[in-house]
């Protein structure tokens, strides 16, 4: 259903800022995601931003290992991986106003002094660094559609030197917009110690006190805990933190993150936002969230998936088709168990013996040469033993590979991202980048659009014949050689019309075997997941025996349920 009005237009955009303190990775991203999603169940118009302490433009030249997954937007920004859980949370697009870093902060502002924008004036972090933070703020509000609320995730913890800035900017924004116009939300840790047997507030007391001599004082805490917390120990954190203890919200660990808007509603974060920030009481309609939380929860099966992977060890690195996989198995009813294989174990071990007891193989994106033969294999395997496949990025090049060398008669074909003297350079860097040195922001970034073959699994999957999709490459399908892929049975199913770049590859003879240049998984929702994860685990499902063919072709029909 669409969404509903607000009772009445809010007279200004108000601003929620959220920190962190004690320790990293407490969930942040999804907790401000959560507020988002109270907010936009009652009607209200938000968007969210994220402002992230590192000196790098942008985290498209990061490590995986580092970093975790890179987020592309419609326009092409590579920004933080919370901009995923944004868009997922409250359904709408994000953008590159919507991620600020120092490193852009201080290109901005380095630049406008070059260019005597300051008048001769000493640039100092205040006013000029923190002037330019609450410019990227108020430029979110400027956007294209209005907005009642914007929700500001402050990277980092309190006493991190180089948050500094953000937190005095977002001092200065609750002083410029007014009491009634900005609320500060501070997550932070009660740690159990098992050997006391008992919760301990003093690390939220002295984060708050650390956040309070910077001049900010919060109006709500969020307590990250395993456990709920007692009413003695919320009041205590209120009488210590100078915050009533109706202000005071513990935030267990959940089954799913998903499930967290409804547990902070329950708890009653989102009236006492409201009544913070003036805007209309009203009731939020969490009707469909809460029937797709009901199946993550209770699941009528499952099946087991494989994911050929560079960069395992750090599961962020893919957060978005993770969980793309969950909202596919929603769709379905059933439980989707990840089994995670790194892709160099393909070199050394048997693929049957390494998928043996999976319903389907997924390879994701990634760059370098490193465990490129492995995922190669494994897709031969797939291919072999018609175990269902879905490639990604990289993963629809590795099978491009594999095809051209076992069954195109091109023995040593190659990208030449690896191979740059192949004799069958299959895969080849795009005309475009040719002349390209510098690393950021260079891709092929963004949404472009894609035309569909008519029959095919993808028009099957989409029911349409146009597409637009998220991309992240330098590389593509070199068409030279695409007329003999195309003669041995390879399918060319999806193709940019802007430069007849090869967007999804399919198998004839084969009961599922797609892959897809593009991010498939950036795109995918809770309540509507994407067509081609939500098809590929309806087949992985048929491969298993965990659904007829008849339950799982009706479920593809469905529409995708839109709130």
């Amino acid at each position: 259903m669409p969404p509903r009005k607000a009772a009445r237009k809010a007279s200004r955009t108000k601003y929620v800022f959220i920190t962190g303190g004690v320790v990293s990775s407490l969930g942040k991203g999804v907790a401000s995601a959560s507020i988002g999603r109270l907010l936009k169940a009652r009607g209200l118009r938000v968007s969210m931003m994220k402002l992230d302490p590192y000196i790098n433009v942008d985290p498209g030249t990061m490590n995986p290992f580092q970093h975790g997954e890179v987020y592309v937007t419609e326009d092409g920004a590579e920004t933080d991986l919370d901009l995923g859980h944004y868009e997922r949370f409250i359904d709408e697009d994000m953008s590159r106003a919507n991620n600020a870093t120092t490193g852009q902060i201080y290109h901005a502002v380095i630049t406008k002094e070059r260019r005597g924008d300051y008048l001769g004036a000493t640039v100092q972090v205040i006013p000029h660094i923190t002037g330019e933070i609450i410019a990227r703020m108020h430029a979110v509000a400027q956007g294209p559609k209005p907005l009642d609320v914007i929700l500001v995730e402050v990277g980092g913890t309190v006493g991190d030197i180089e948050s500094l800035p953000y937190l005095e900017a977002i001092r200065q924004m609750g002083l410029e917009l007014g009491r009634k116009n900005a609320a500060y939300i501070h997550l932070t840790l009660v740690p159990f110690i098992a050997t006391a047997r008992e919760v301990k507030t003093k690390p939220t007391q002295h984060s708050v006190k650390e956040l309070r001599e910077i001049g900010v004082q919060p109006d709500f805490l969020l307590c990250r805990s395993d456990r709920p917390l007692d009413k003695k120990v919320k009041e205590k954190i209120g009488l210590f933190c100078n915050v009533s203890k109706d202000d005071v919200f513990d935030v267990p660990d959940v089954d799913t993150v998903y499930e967290l808007p409804l547990l902070l509603e329950r708890e009653g974060l989102g009236k006492r936002l409201l009544a913070q920030l003036d805007l209309p009481s009203q009731d939020p309609d969490f009707t469909q969230w809460q029937s797709v939380v009901r199946k993550i929860k209770h699941p009528k099966g499952s099946v087991r998936i494989a994911i050929a992977g560079k960069y395992i060890e750090v599961r962020d690195s893919y957060k978005s088709i993770i969980e793309s996989f969950i909202h596919a198995g929603a769709h379905h009813g059933i439980h989707v168990d990840l089994k995670w294989i790194e892709a160099e174990e393909f070199e050394n071990d048997s693929a049957e013996e390494l998928l043996g007891d999976c319903a389907g193989l997924l390879v994701p994106g990634g760059f370098g040469e490193r465990g490129i033969e492995g995922k190669i294999s494994a897709v031969k395997f797939a291919r072999m033993s018609n175990l269902p496949f879905f490639g990604i990025c990289l993963g629809m090049q590795a099978a491009v590979i594999e095809f051209a060398r076992n069954m195109c008669g091109m023995a040593r074909a190659h990208s030449t991202e690896f191979m740059p003297t192949t004799k069958y350079p299959v895969i080849d860097l795009m005309p475009e980048q040719r002349g390209v040195r510098q690393k950021g922001a260079t891709m092929r970034l963004g949404s472009y659009p894609c035309f569909l073959t008519r029959g095919s699994l993808a028009h099957q999957a989409f029911r349409t014949d146009a597409i637009t999709e998220r991309h992240r490459h330098r590389f593509e399908v070199n068409n030279s050689f695409r007329e003999k892929l195309e003669a041995g049975g390879l399918k060319c199913t999806g193709v940019w019309p802007g430069g007849d770049l090869v967007e999804i590859i399919e198998l004839k003879n084969h009961p599922w075997f797609l892959a897809v240049q593009f991010h498939p998984e950036l795109k995918s929702r809770l309540t509507h997941p994407h067509p081609l994860f939500r098809d590929f685990v309806g087949a992985c499902m048929i491969q298993s025996g965990a659904r007829p063919v008849e339950d799982v072709q009706k479920a593809a029909l469905e529409p995708a349920t839109q709130e």
